[in-house]
């Protein structure tokens, strides 16, 4: 008797994984380029590359990355954004940075930073945390909606807006569609 074989499909998680080996494959692969082209002298020790040479192995590694996750992403007809900022990293640098945005705005909220989280009440750690929460929430809104919600100037030098770069994030507001926009 012959046996009948099934065929099952692979689970998301272990795309994910396959996209991101290739991901990584061709990153080290756009490395190793900057090195053969001659940007960066072959045989280099590592202690021994100077600033701009690390710039150009960064750069490589993280813009054949991005070309990677971007192709997988359109010939899989998904979002390019989403696939570009699924790292799979613990923890989630897209996160990591939205939170790092509002650290400052986060040190004017109402506790004693002499005392240790222990020794806060319920009541003032559930404050801390709600501000924590919300500042955290505008940030991650902020960063997916774009329009500079967050940096509003370069540290670098002025631009059309007249707000100093670290203002205060702003209150967030949800815009309708209009007919501008469809």
């Amino acid at each position: 008797m012959r046996r009948k074989k099934t065929f099952r499909l692979p689970s998301p998680s272990v795309i994910e994984d396959a996209w991101q080996r290739q991901a990584t494959a061709v990153a080290i692969a756009a490395a190793r380029s900057v090195v053969s082209c001659g940007a960066v002298p072959p045989m280099t020790p590592v202690g021994r590359l100077s600033d701009i040479e690390w710039s150009w192995i960064v750069a490589s590694i993280l813009f054949g990355w991005i070309r990677e996750r971007a192709a997988q992403a359109t010939s899989n007809g998904l979002q390019v954004e989403k696939q570009i900022q699924e790292t799979g990293l613990d923890p989630d640098p897209w996160l990591a940075g939205a939170i790092a945005a509002v650290l400052q705005e986060l040190a004017n909220t109402k506790v004693d930073w002499n005392a240790s989280l222990a020794d806060l009440s319920r009541d003032e750690m559930i404050t801390f945390l709600g501000d924590a929460y919300t500042l955290i929430g505008k940030a991650m809104r902020a960063r997916d909606l774009g329009e500079h919600q967050i940096t509003r100037q370069s540290p670098t030098g002025p631009t059309t807006e007249d707000t100093p770069w670290n203002d205060p994030i702003p209150a967030f507001t949800e815009e309708k569609p209009t007919d501008e926009h469809v």
